[in-house]
């Protein structure tokens, strides 16, 4: 849909490993100079009954890629040598490779030079049709949130969609006499500091949008915020400089049910 939006070329990158052959890519360098990942793929789509590919890529531009070596590295490498403007990749694949691809996906996210969009971290096999109509932004406040809010005005301004502006204070609840309590006043203060920030933010970018401030465990908080906005696309600041956004990256990867973007 990008691809056919913005007229770009798609680069399909298959970064071969030792669980590669489970998944029904050849195994020596002659067979892999041969094989056609393209057609693999519209073959395996067309086996588990979902939509066939064909149609979906016709018209675009595709070059076929085939490498070796430390998955994350190569994924990157490949990225700079061809000068990619976006990363794209699921956040998890099946069972016995779900841990192995949700540590590439979290270096990639700390380590990429340009954005990289992971779909949404869910089990199910139906193909989703996105649309861009509200994109939640999730900020630290930090240098990279500038930078975050101007990208995601950005896309927005491209499809027209709605943005929210996010931020995840420290927790306010504190352990006391019964049990946990919110600490009123401290919540207060966070909120009143957060909301300044902000407002000094979009009055930097020009950006102008609504804002959601939550605290606690981060990416919990930003499920919420996704759900309670109907967010179609997170867009979350976390390259190159720390923060508790870029901590929390692939957490909040898996925590959201919508596609993350990270900046």
């Amino acid at each position: 849909m990008l691809a056919h939006h913005f007229h770009a070329q798609i680069l399909m990158l298959h970064v071969a490993t030792q669980l590669s052959h489970a998944a029904g890519v050849p195994e020596t360098r002659r067979e892999l100079a041969s094989w056609d990942l393209l057609t693999a793929i519209i073959r395996e789509a067309q086996k588990r009954q979902d939509q066939c590919l064909g149609s979906d890529l016709a018209g675009l531009s595709i070059q076929r890629i085939l490498g070796d070596g430390d998955t994350a590295q190569t994924i990157i490498q490949t990225a700079e040598t061809e000068h990619a403007d976006l990363i794209m990749m699921p956040s998890f694949g099946f069972t016995f490779d779900q841990f192995l691809l949700g540590s590439v996906t979290g270096k990639l996210s700390n380590s990429a030079a340009c954005p990289v969009w992971t779909d949404a971290h869910v089990e199910e096999t139906g193909v989703r049709q996105f649309a861009a109509r509200n994109i939640l932004c999730a900020v630290d406040l930090g240098p990279r949130s500038r930078n975050a809010v101007l990208w995601t005005a950005q896309f927005a301004a491209e499809f027209g969609a709605r943005v929210t502006l996010a931020h995840v204070t420290a927790a306010v609840e504190l352990w006391g006499p019964g049990g946990w309590y919110i600490n009123e006043a401290w919540k207060k203060e966070l909120i009143s500091s957060a909301s300044r920030r902000i407002a000094e933010l979009q009055q930097d970018t020009g950006v102008v949008t609504e804002v959601f401030i939550g605290s606690g465990d981060v990416p919990r908080v930003l499920s919420q915020a996704v759900e309670q906005t109907g967010a179609n696309l997170l867009v979350n600041g976390t390259y190159p400089y720390g923060g508790r956004l870029r901590t929390y990256g692939y957490g909040i990867i898996c925590a959201v049910s919508i596609p993350v973007l990270s900046v």
